[in-house]
């Protein structure tokens, strides 16, 4: 390790900026966020900087003062000039500032970091000058894996230290901390409701000691597959969870956004058959919570979409657990972005309708006939199987048999495969090309190839006829 990781207090210091182009208003803008006292030495200013030294902020010097460097702390230089920027870096190093000359690491007496902004929690991620990308893209990890709202929460709880000093003993205030930041009240703060979180924790403060943990289960969407396309949310609750119920749809990478030290729980479920009954996995989850726990149950997609969420929603609200439902990118919606084709398209399909393949053992087969409307674009689920009974059905209803078909095995993993056809083909495709699950099924009804003639039946009828008459 080159260089040493320091925060640097800047109330009451001065920030100079050498320059008046982008790349110091970009610098300016990190620095605004601070109490620094700000100064620009610059002929011309951008629009940008221009307008913080006419709001007061900055104060401005048109070229180098004998007092422009005086008590600085920290000088950022970009004027443009290479042989200018060496003179102000020596001049500025003098007066016994520390130097970044930007783009310059050479030059730089330090570097500038990028940075996750919670305040007051702020976090540096620095590669001594050597990678400023790779720096960037770290940035864009932690920036996922923090909550917007956990500055303000933090804020909250550091303006209650004294009282926490005060009211509760020195023995129990880790575990009050540790109950605040992560159990009702910060998942109140998380949800937007800070005033329910800020009540919490001046009641727990009042009683002199965190409240008796209690259980917690969230109904957590995977997505399609990639762990990029997870939702803050999402990561936050597989952060936090204590144990985590997956299933064969969630990939490996997925769980490795969560604690290191939460216990997993495979349920196995698999297509055509459950190696877990759905009741084994609703006693469990409840069973876990009511220890006190924080529970996710991890499923593909979204919970709410052929999920069974009702099950184990049902299941915690009867055992009096709190529970919830993070949303997630259902299958649908990846696969239309995966083949860069919007799942609606105006003028031509203006509803669109998710279906499923499959059904509850011993319930009807579902029916696709309200589905064979023009203007309709169909997602079908766990349908790979059924292909020739969709296909039949819709076929049946009025849809013809050139209306387009796109299929998306494995969408957003690196199975992901594309197959286009038509409706008169799927089912002889899904063969031929040995289409597996998870696989979704997008047909598009567009309004324009609407049959304006006679229904299908007649007109089949109508041709043998005139077949006959001709062979008279």
């Amino acid at each position: 390790m080159k260089n040493f990781p320091m925060f640097l207090r800047m109330d009451g210091r001065r920030v100079v900026f050498c320059g008046g182009g982008e790349e110091i208003a970009r610098k300016m803008r990190l620095i605004l966020k601070t109490e620094a006292q700000l100064r620009v030495i610059a002929a011309d200013l951008d629009a940008e900087v221009a307008s913080v030294v006419a709001s007061g902020r900055a104060d401005h010097h048109h070229s180098l003062q004998p007092d422009s460097f005086e008590a600085a702390a920290l000088v950022f230089i970009a004027t443009g000039d290479d042989a200018l920027d060496r003179d102000m870096a020596d001049a500025a190093r003098a007066a016994g500032a520390v130097v970044n000359v930007i783009d310059r690491p050479d030059l730089c007496d330090a570097f500038t970091p990028s940075i996750v902004d919670r305040d007051p929690v702020v976090v540096a991620i620095g590669t001594e000058g050597t990678a400023p990308v790779l720096g960037r893209a770290i940035k864009t990890e932690i920036e996922a894996m923090l909550s917007p709202r956990l500055g303000a929460f933090v804020a909250l709880a550091g303006r209650l230290r004294d009282a926490v000093a005060e009211r509760i003993s020195q023995r129990d205030r880790r575990a009050f901390w540790e109950w605040a930041f992560t159990g009702e009240a910060w998942r109140a703060h998380l949800a937007g409701r800070e005033r329910q979180a800020a009540e919490m924790l001046k009641s727990a403060i009042a009683e002199g000691a965190a409240p008796e943990r209690a259980g917690h289960i969230a109904l957590v969407g995977a997505g399609p597959g990639a762990r990029d396309l997870l939702t803050l949310r999402a990561v936050q609750r597989l952060q936090q969870a204590d144990v985590i119920f997956y299933d064969r749809l969630v990939d490996p990478e997925v769980l490795e956004l969560a604690r290191r030290d939460a216990d997993r729980v495979y349920v196995g479920k698999e297509l055509g058959a459950t190696a877990w009954p759905q009741e084994r996995i609703d006693r469990l989850i409840v069973a876990e919570a009511a220890k006190g726990r924080r529970v996710v149950r991890l499923k593909s997609g979204d919970p709410s979409i052929f999920g069974r969420a009702c099950e184990e929603l049902a299941a915690a609200r009867d055992a009096g657990i709190d529970v919830e439902i993070v949303p997630g990118i259902t299958a649908a919606s990846a696969a239309a972005a995966a083949i860069g084709r919007p799942l609606t398209e105006r003028g031509e399909t203006d509803t669109f309708a998710i279906s499923t393949g499959r059904c509850r053992p011993g319930d009807p087969a579902p029916d696709y006939s309200a589905l064979a409307r023009p203007g309709t674009a169909v997602a079908f689920y766990m349908a790979v199987e059924q292909a020739g009974r969709v296909q039949s059905d819709l076929m049946a209803s009025g849809v013809p048999g050139a209306c387009p078909v796109d299929i998306v095995e494995s969408c957003s993993t690196g199975k992901e495969r594309h197959l286009e056809t038509t409706l008169g083909a799927l089912a002889a495709d899904v063969k031929a090309h040995d289409v597996r699950s998870p696989a979704i099924i997008l047909v598009r009804y567009r309004k324009s190839m609407q049959v304006e003639t006679v229904p299908q039946p007649f007109q089949l009828v109508a041709q043998n006829e005139a077949r006959s008459l001709a062979a008279m």
